[in-house]
């Protein structure tokens, strides 16, 4: 069970007590992201994210800040995404008015000292030449860039070097102002706690913070008539792709249907393309599907490392069983399979009290709604074969067919031969 309290300035409390765990997490989330950033400030979501943790008045440099919690073993971190930035710490059940305390005092009271930003720039240009030499982490950059281009949602998350070089304090002030809004900001409490004292003090923390509107983001243009590709040359002896399709959003009736889908085609190690091409074939170590939901965009994709000079050969054994799925239902035996790999990892991912506030926060964040675990296993229950057969057939056409490639190829005519169904 949850509780949800609103406080009058808009921001949310959400409480998810668990009393067979020793832990509990504090978990303060943003509905702000690369998604609600111009592209000259492309990058500055998680810019700011990564200043929070510089210093405050009563912790005034980023020794003390990570002092702190470490002395008690806590977890901590943050991250940002396209549509919410968070912050977190995990602690020992008898140490959540310490998580409490340290997580509210960096998110509302951080004072983003110049003398950090510069140093700070190094380390974002760093992680970004960490993530660009890595092709099987590089392609998830690649890839929302092939589907929507040039607008938010197909820009890099860290943004461009050229950007955070040029990002001053004023301008991350400036955002942290019209962004980190009461309204906008969800306060998620799980673990082991009393539900009402830590109401009290999140309360206590954070009523006094003026209410504001929140900011909008602009819609993503999908528009797709032929297939796509994108192809990065680098000498490597691995060929890293994606390949995929346009797919249903958080809001789509059929998008648990295409979960199941991902997971009967690539989601487990007795799947379709892992039996087929690594078992079968012997065409790669990893290959994986999935399908990813946002608030107003997803897809359905397949991921895969393999030899050079298997490329053609491996996105046409990807493409054969996305033919298959369209042609015949699947089987019930399958199916039930499916379902009970998607509840059982959700079942054990749950047990955790980090897992536990990221799925009901984010759920109330970009839906305005939570579904429990018992919902949404009532959803998965839901698919039949039917919704999986009729899924498949109206994401995988020909036209609808996307993919991002890093390896020694430039010649994309050669590629887009084999893109059809």
């Amino acid at each position: 069970m949850y509780k949800k309290t609103t406080l009058k300035n808009g921001l949310r409390i959400i409480t998810v007590p668990q009393k067979k765990t020793l832990a509990a997490t504090v978990l303060i989330l943003v509905g702000t992201g690369s998604k609600y950033e111009t592209k000259e400030l492309n990058g500055i979501s998680h810019f700011l994210e990564h200043m929070f943790f510089k210093g405050t008045e009563k912790r005034p440099s980023p020794l003390d800040i990570a002092e702190e919690l470490d002395k008690i073993g806590g977890l901590f971190n943050a991250f940002t995404g396209e549509e919410y930035t968070g912050y977190y710490a995990k602690v020992e059940k008898s140490k959540i008015d310490i998580a409490l305390d340290w997580v509210s005092d960096i998110f509302l009271n951080s004072t983003l000292p110049k003398e950090e930003l510069k140093k700070e720039k190094g380390v974002i240009l760093e992680e970004i030449n960490m993530i660009n030499d890595h092709p099987m982490h590089y392609l998830q950059t690649l890839w929302p860039k092939l589907l929507y281009g040039d607008q938010p949602a197909g820009r890099d998350i860290a943004g461009t070097k050229e950007n955070i070089l040029r990002m001053g304090k004023k301008d991350l002030m400036g955002y942290r102002k019209n962004h980190y809004v009461p309204s906008n900001t969800i306060v998620c409490v799980s673990g082991n706690f009393e539900s009402e004292k830590i109401i009290k003090k999140v309360n206590k923390y954070f009523s006094k913070t003026p209410s504001c509107l929140s900011p909008e983001k602009d819609g993503v243009i999908e528009n797709q008539s032929i297939p796509r590709s994108l192809l990065e040359f680098r000498k490597t002896d691995q060929t890293h792709l994606i390949i995929g399709v346009r797919g249903y959003s958080l809001f789509h009736p059929m998008r648990y249907a295409a979960e199941v889908l991902g997971v009967i085609l690539g989601g487990m190690m007795s799947s379709r393309l892992f039996v087929e091409l690594r078992e079968k074939l012997g065409l790669c170590y990893y290959i994986k599907t999935g399908s990813s939901s946002d608030s107003d965009t997803g897809f359905l994709a397949t991921q895969a490392g393999v030899d050079n000079k298997n490329v053609e050969k491996a996105i046409s054994a990807i493409l054969k069983e996305y033919k298959k799925a369209c042609k015949k239902k699947v089987s019930l035996p399958e199916l039930k399979k499916a379902k009970e790999n998607i509840k059982g990892k959700m079942a054990i991912q749950m047990e955790s009290s980090d897992a536990l506030a990221s799925l009901y926060s984010s759920q109330e964040l970009l839906q305005g709604k939570i579904l429990t675990l018992k919902d949404i296993f009532k959803e998965i229950d839901r698919v039949s074969s039917g919704d999986i057969l009729k899924v498949a057939n109206d994401l995988f056409k020909s036209k609808n067919l996307n993919l991002a490639l890093i390896g020694p190829f430039k010649n994309k005519s050669r590629i887009n031969k084999i893109l059809k169904l």
